[in-house]
């Protein structure tokens, strides 16, 4: 079952405006096709996939890669406080169950768990204690530019800062799984969690 690709397909083609029955349509299958391929059951070809981001107008790689994708998601929370670390992990699990979460109080540690991780989404606070958040994200992001960032913190103002750095989005602490689910229906490069938004 490949639940990467059938998220990454579903969310495209409702982003679109189009039922299942019209994707297939203009698809040329039939409907019980693309059910299937939004479930998860079956993959479609090279062919298919190609027809598909023609269709749905949309980045082939973007297909490719859910469609490759085995792995679960790596997501980490870099925050140089351990109590906010101790209370947001769990809350970041239970919303992703199918993810790997990984907590980090350092910044460089982040850095070097993502050159060697493929991170799928990366919680960041701002004001961390030898850097912060935006220069992180943009270490994150070379290494990535996939990777989706949502800034976290308790000071509204950094807000237009955070945009300017290519993030998907941004939260005020505490975090909550309300507050989380919310951001992951916005990711700019969605991946399958596990959770109730997939």
């Amino acid at each position: 079952m490949n639940r990467f690709f059938s998220e990454a397909l579903r969310k495209i083609r409702t982003e679109k405006g189009l039922s299942q029955q019209a994707l297939a349509d203009k698809m040329f299958v039939t409907r019980p096709t693309i059910a299937r391929w939004e479930s998860g059951i079956r993959l479609p070809d090279a062919v298919m996939i190609s027809r598909l981001a023609k269709v749905l107008d949309t980045n082939i790689d973007l297909l490719i890669t859910a469609a490759k994708r085995d792995e679960s998601p790596n997501v980490i929370m870099v925050d140089d406080r351990k109590l906010i670390l101790t209370g947001g992990l769990p809350v970041l699990a239970e919303v992703m169950p199918h993810a790997t979460v990984t907590g980090f109080t350092d910044a460089g540690e982040a850095v070097e768990y993502a050159k060697t991780n493929r991170v799928s989404l990366a919680f960041l606070d701002i004001e961390l204690r030898n850097t912060n958040g935006l220069d992180l994200c943009r270490a994150l992001l070379e290494i990535n530019p996939r990777t989706n960032v949502i800034f976290l913190t308790a000071y509204a103002d950094y807000s237009l800062d955070a945009w300017n750095t290519g993030a998907s989005g941004f939260m005020l602490k505490p975090i909550t799984p309300e507050g989380v689910t919310e951001q992951l229906e916005k990711l700019r490069y969605p991946f399958w969690t596990g959770g109730d938004n997939a």
